[in-house]
């Protein structure tokens, strides 16, 4: 196994048609935009991707449409088990590893639905390990929703030993277990990456191997700056982190319909559409277009700042 995932990892939007349906076209123009801003890798199936509220067609088509548009050497990786039965995410992740994506990924809280400890985690490992293709590259999500389940560092160290896991998307929001985490991926493969942005620039000295945190989802570029730049240690960068923390803040306010707005705003899709936010986001969050319109300033007026040298 040769995937290295590594760097700024959006956590992929799906573009929907007003009825409801995936806006293909959309999805294309936002795999584009992405590649335009910086991003070194996508997760095309995702909980930012609504996968709760797809069907495993869906789950399964959204993937190798993203594999099939991104830029020629970008990585694309998808998760998408979503049942609590074993033997259903087996035929999930199966589906999932016929796409030809770089990396197949588990979610944590799916290998461990009652959260009952390391033997109930190690034990749905085994068997999927068992079942899964021996040469794909796999990763971990500790993906809040049902619940967030984290690693215990017996179970990371478990992952790493097995030498299959290239990544893990880290949730801890904790810049001491990130930097616990970096040292026990030392001399193997296997990347943490945060997703916590206010701990974002921090994680990334500490050892994390870049950000997919959902505000990749509004300035990528930034973030992959922050990431080439995070040796530095300036009035600059501390102006940079602290705008990013506090517009990741906007989170609560409706997303991933937020984002979707967002990019309607911006041209790359035409409807805002989601499946997991069913109602109007500004009528309910009050001025969350005024916030919008912030970060978007914000957003340009630090991109002409880092295209001036920082």
């Amino acid at each position: 196994m040769t995937t290295a995932i590594e760097g700024i990892v959006p956590v992929m939007l799906t573009p929907m048609t007003a009825a409801g349906a995936i806006d293909w076209s959309g999805l294309d123009r936002l795999v584009a935009w992405y590649g335009d801003k910086g991003s070194d890798a996508l997760f095309a199936v995702c909980q930012s991707s609504e996968m709760l509220k797809l069907t495993l067609p869906e789950r399964v088509d959204l993937a190798r449409r993203v594999r099939e548009a991104a830029p020629k050497g970008m990585p694309v990786i998808a998760s998408g088990h979503i049942s609590p039965a074993l033997d259903d995410q087996i035929a999930e992740l199966r589906a999932m590893a016929e796409t030809g994506i770089d990396a197949l990924i588990l979610v944590t809280n799916r290998l461990d639905p009652d959260n009952a400890g390391f033997d109930a985690f190690r034990a749905a490992l085994d068997t999927l390990l068992s079942k899964l293709p021996a040469d794909l590259p796999l990763g971990l999500y500790e993906c809040p929703a049902p619940y967030r389940r984290l690693l215990s560092d017996d179970e990371f160290s478990y992952c790493r030993d097995t030498g299959r896991f290239v990544v893990l998307k880290d949730v801890s929001c904790d810049l001491d277990t990130v930097r616990r985490r970096a040292r026990l991926a030392e001399g193997s493969p296997f990347n943490v990456i945060n997703a916590n942005a206010a701990i974002a620039f921090d994680a990334m000295r500490a050892g994390s191997r870049g950000f997919s945190g959902v505000f990749t989802n509004f300035h990528p570029d930034l973030y992959a700056w922050l990431y080439r730049n995070r040796d530095r240690d300036d009035q600059f960068i501390h102006e940079l982190k602290v705008f990013l923390a506090l517009a990741a803040m906007g989170e609560s306010m409706g997303y991933p319909k937020l984002a979707k707005l967002y990019h309607q705003r911006l041209g790359t899709f035409d409807s805002p559409a989601s499946r997991v936010v069913d109602y109007d986001v500004e009528e309910r969050h009050w001025a969350a277009g005024v916030l919008l319109d912030h970060i978007h300033e914000g957003t340009e007026r630090f991109r002409a700042r880092v295209e001036a040298g920082g």
